[in-house]
């Protein structure tokens, strides 16, 4: 592992006090970058954030709904401040936020959740740290869509395809219009990785459908977190410097589109 990979770059991690977002953060952190996380959950961010300095980086984290935009952007300066500059942005705020999968049960306030989080939140963030990246010449944007938004999922319902869908048309679209600017959009399209809220609706499918998600992995074996991570980071990072506005699918083969 190289510890100075980042070295000198400065994250910022929307969903970055939850379980992927902060495995991130750690990585991040242990490759030589500093770390802003963006999240709601007050005492896991002061957790984290405790944590990461108590190792030596410079961390900070601002509680935020990325529905609101003025507050985004509040937020994203503030940490921009603290940081130094804003280099990368790991967009992973989203999920389908504990709604039904089957379409009877889905309310119209459900389908606004999981659209207004992932994809309205998804752009407020983005378009807040534009202008940092521009002040320091470029910069690299990593937003997350999903097997569910590529493909019809097992797992997830309506709403949450219907978002990630629209991740990659909002990730192309921004990759074609800053790409002057030397800022890079791309996306991650993961399958199901086991996080605390995703386990609980794997747990609670039956068998058959248990067994039809694990049959369909040609690798034959659900992932661990790192294997989403890593490829995240791939896509921030230099070594993908000739990369915009693509996709990039990690679901062990379940999903191989042409």
């Amino acid at each position: 592992m190289n510890s100075e990979r980042f070295k000198g770059k400065s994250f910022l991690i929307t969903g970055g006090a939850g379980g992927l977002g902060s495995q991130i953060a750690r990585t991040v952190a242990s490759q030589g970058g500093s770390v802003g996380i963006l999240d709601t959950n007050e005492v896991a961010i002061t957790e984290l954030v405790s944590e990461l300095k108590a190792g030596g980086v410079k961390s900070a984290g601002q509680v935020v709904d990325v529905r609101d935009s003025k507050s985004v952007t509040r937020a994203v300066d503030e940490l921009a401040k603290v940081l130094g500059s804003v280099d990368v942005l790991i967009a992973a705020a989203g999920g389908s936020l504990g709604t039904p999968r089957d379409l009877a049960e889905i309310s119209d306030d459900d389908f606004d959740l999981v659209l207004d989080v992932n994809v309205k939140g998804t752009f407020n963030s983005v378009r807040a740290v534009i202008p940092h990246m521009k002040k320091v010449g470029g910069g690299s944007i990593v937003t997350f869509s999903s097997i569910g938004g590529r493909s019809a999922s097992p797992v997830t319902g309506v709403p949450y395809a219907t978002a990630k869908a629209a991740i990659l048309g909002l990730t192309r679209r921004l990759a074609k219009e800053v790409g002057e600017f030397n800022i890079r959009v791309n996306a991650i399209a993961p399958g199901l990785f086991l996080t605390d809220r995703l386990e609980g609706m794997f747990s609670e499918m039956s068998a058959t459908d248990q067994a039809e998600v694990i049959n369909g992995i040609p690798l034959g074996r659900m992932p661990e977190l790192q294997e989403c991570v890593n490829p995240v980071l791939f896509l921030a990072s230099d070594e993908s410097s000739y990369i915009t506005g693509t996709v990039l699918d990690v679901n062990g083969g379940r999903l191989m589109p042409n």
